[in-house]
């Protein structure tokens, strides 16, 4: 824990108690603060007060003399329009922050890397992590994913935080210095938490800004958005290393055909097509990335290389799980839109692909230039119906109604010939499941069950071996 000794003997207010909010409430205490909280859970609200807070409803009388209000990064802060409780800290004088500025006041000692990005920051920051732990240098990664940035071990000079920030983390955030920052791409996404796309896109260009003038600004170029803001920090003098998936570029890191190379050179890196945890144009874009951000660490090409080829990957994003034989299991359960699974789908051939759960807007249509790669769809959920309905004419398929019989079947009729059985559903798991976590998490245990019951140890490779 990272305790914040900023607010020692003042009133902080903690409004939203998930795991950031009572990482803040920890951290706060252990400064020294007066640490007043409200959720709507009363459960929440206890687990704060064994903590050392005092619950208070947020009202101008129990709130009088606060001076600051720590916000969920889920509660409204400007759009569709401000929670309640803004506006009664901006009444009482409050400053409104979030848990990753407490981190910055906290000034950490260590080396700061922030990722954000509309896709990919989650592989980003872990392969990063990897890397940097592969070369020996200590490191803990965090903030929208895993860990609570509060939640960090106090680290030395020699060690380094990676923090993955949402655009609702960043807005809440004025004070970070991080040492390196990549910005992945840009699409829109939380438009009605930002007034518009132009808000969005101006949460992300703050954390650029915010980091000095001589810090690596490492920024994909290959979106309309985040190509703009990369040609106006270059304008600005700022230190760019700009990444490029599927063309050369002038300046940078760039990846053509699974080949890794520096512009300018005339030889590949290494190639990113051999890894398999790193497969499709979407992973090659985040390997560049992490390139990019390892160097600007001062690690070598030679341990950055061999942290991108020993890099496990992460559950429920393209996780090779098991293999038996001539068949592939592939968990994807963290593609819970049609534009998540089209990267699992372009990646793979001889697919039999388990689809469904609740359905997003749009649908499946998207997807419609990969049904060539589908031999056989097994759909489940809500949407299995709908689903079926546009597949037909299209796409062999069947409804499975659940997770279970889908892999089960599919497997049967993949182990005739070969291929993928590749979860992938494009779709939310609450009809069936509590996250796409849980629902990942059963496609896992059932593919390791097929294969122990049907390899008998000769040719069965789980989560964790040489795949």
């Amino acid at each position: 824990m990272i305790p914040i000794t900023t607010y020692q003997d003042k009133g902080v207010a903690v409004f939203g108690l998930g795991r950031t909010g009572l990482s803040a409430v920890r951290a706060l205490v252990a400064g020294g603060a007066d640490v007043l909280v409200w959720d709507d859970d009363p459960n929440r609200r206890l687990a704060a007060k064994e903590l050392g807070a005092r619950a208070a409803e947020p009202l101008a009388e129990a709130w009088d003399g606060i001076a600051a209000l720590v916000l969920s990064p889920g509660v409204p802060l400007t759009h569709p329009q401000p929670h309640p409780v803004v506006a009664l800290a901006d009444r009482l004088g409050a400053e409104i922050l979030g848990d990753v500025e407490l981190f910055a006041r906290g000034k950490p000692a260590c080396k700061v890397a922030a990722i954000t990005g509309t896709n990919g920051k989650s592989t980003t920051t872990s392969l990063l992590h990897h890397i940097l732990i592969e070369a020996g240098v200590r490191s803990q990664a965090g903030a929208n994913l895993g860990h609570p940035v509060l939640d960090f071990d106090v680290l030395d000079q020699s060690a380094a935080y990676i923090l993955e920030l949402s655009s609702y983390q960043i807005d809440l955030t004025s004070g970070l210095r991080p040492d390196a920052v990549a910005l992945l791409n840009i699409s829109p996404d939380h438009l009605d938490r930002h007034g518009g796309m132009d808000g969005y896109v101006a949460a992300k260009r703050r954390l650029l800004e915010m980091a000095g003038p001589d810090v690596p600004l490492i920024i994909g170029g290959d979106d309309e958005y985040s190509s703009r803001i990369c040609q106006d920090m270059y304008a600005k003098g700022r230190k760019v290393v700009e990444i490029a998936v599927g063309r050369a570029i002038a300046e940078g890191i760039f990846v053509q055909d699974g080949l890794l190379q520096r512009a300018g050179y005339e030889d590949a890196i290494t190639d990113l097509s051999n890894i398999d945890t790193l497969q499709g144009p979407h992973n090659w874009q985040n390997a560049a990335a992490a390139f990019g951000l390892a160097e600007a660490f001062g690690l070598s090409e030679t341990q950055i290389l061999h942290g991108l080829r020993s890099y496990p990957g992460l559950p429920h994003r393209m996780e090779i799980v098991a293999r038996v034989d001539n068949v592939l299991f592939v968990n994807d359960s963290k593609a819970t839109n049609a534009e998540a699974a089209a990267h699992a789908l372009a990646v793979y051939d001889d697919i039999f692909w388990i689809a469904g759960g609740i359905a997003k807007q749009g649908g499946i249509h998207s997807l419609a230039p990969y049904n060539g790669k589908i031999r056989h769809a097994y759909l489940i959920g809500e949407a299995a119906s709908s689903f079926a309905e546009f597949l037909n004419g299209r796409v062999k398929h069947e409804i499975s109604g659940r997770l279970v019989t889908a892999i089960q079947a599919a497997y049967k009729a993949a182990s005739n010939s070969g291929g993928v059985v590749l979860l992938s559903p494009a779709c939310a798991s609450f009809d069936q499941f509590t996250s796409f976590e849980a629902r990942g998490d059963q496609f896992r245990a059932l593919a390791q069950e097929i294969a122990g019951n049907d390899s008998n140890g000769s040719s069965l490779r789980v989560a964790g071996s040489a795949l």
